[in-house]
């Protein structure tokens, strides 16, 4: 019975940090309707600052304040990467499109993220990871590959670099925090507050007259609420139960989604090469979120009913 649920909650953790990453495919598509004066150095850490107070609220009702920021040095590690994240993702995106943005930074995390976890952490990725990665990784390959709309820039192509290796760090850290204070509500918490404590004087060194704007307050509040919030919520909560390169595999359900919504909501054209590109994406998240057992099983307890 222990057995069985620890893998109900490795399997739900599965599940939430795949959620978070749906959200997280939104942040893109949500830029593209910000004011056109919006820079995404504050966009991220507006992003940031807003997610760590909508979180303060139901931190301070539970009571779970104290300790917000322990243990120190590593909610800070996982600030610093928090924010490098935003401000190099948001740069990458408007300098290359949301697709290549969107798939070069993403598409580097989970590799990043698995040469983190083995040499920090010390976990081996297994079989079904490395399997579920390359299917992944392929399909939004052929996913960028396929974009009619993005501008392929080496600057910016290492600035999503760079957010990719940050949000490999990012998980690391978040993942040591959370082993000793496991509770993702006030871990998530303390990295915005944190986070949007350090950066604040950045709002002094430009123009954000734009942020009172409806096209400013808006998409800033949809993104400090849902994409950072919410989102880092969920990823934290899965982050419990799964390894580092797991959680960072997972993590492509967002240029999935990034790219389902630039067709749909943006106009952006996508091939065939494109959408099959889509289907191996898919298929690799269901190969590391559902296991063939758990499917199976699945399937046999429902022709048994």
């Amino acid at each position: 019975m222990t057995h069985n649920n620890g893998q109900n909650k490795k399997n739900y953790g599965e599940l939430y940090v795949l959620l978070g990453a749906v959200l997280w495919g939104t942040t893109g598509t949500a830029q593209a309707f910000a004011n056109p004066a919006a820079q995404p150095v504050i966009i991220g850490i507006s992003r940031t600052l807003i997610g760590g107070l909508v979180l303060l609220l139901p931190v301070l009702l539970r009571g779970s304040s104290a300790g917000l920021f322990h243990p120190f040095h590593l909610v800070l590690a996982a600030a610093v990467s928090s924010l490098c994240y935003q401000v190099t993702f948001f740069s990458a995106v408007k300098m290359t499109g949301v697709a290549i943005g969107t798939v070069v930074g993403i598409g580097s995390s989970p590799v990043f993220a698995g040469i983190l976890g083995w040499l920090i952490r010390k976990e081996v990725p297994g079989k079904r990871w490395w399997w579920a990665t390359m299917l992944s990784i392929g399909g939004i390959i052929l996913v960028g590959l396929s974009s009619e709309t993005g501008k392929v820039e080496v600057a910016g192509v290492l600035l999503a670099l760079a957010a990719g290796f940050s949000y490999a760090v990012l998980a690391v850290a978040m993942k040591n925090i959370l082993e000793v204070r496991n509770d993702p509500l006030s871990v998530t918490c303390g990295i915005f507050l944190l986070g949007g404590v350090i950066t604040a004087p950045v709002f002094f060194l430009y123009d954000i007259s734009w942020i009172t704007q409806p096209d400013g307050i808006g998409v800033l509040f949809y993104l400090g609420t849902f994409t950072a919030a919410l989102a880092y919520y969920l990823f934290n909560s899965g982050l419990r139960h799964v390894k580092v390169a797991t959680a960072g595999t997972l993590t492509m359900g967002e240029p999935m989604t990034a790219g389902i919504l630039g067709v749909v909501v943006l106009g952006e054209r996508l091939s065939t090469q494109g959408w099959w590109g889509i289907i191996l994406l898919i298929s690799g998240l269901i190969l590391l979120t559902f296991p063939v057992r758990s499917v199976r099983a699945f399937f046999q307890k429902s022709c048994h009913q």
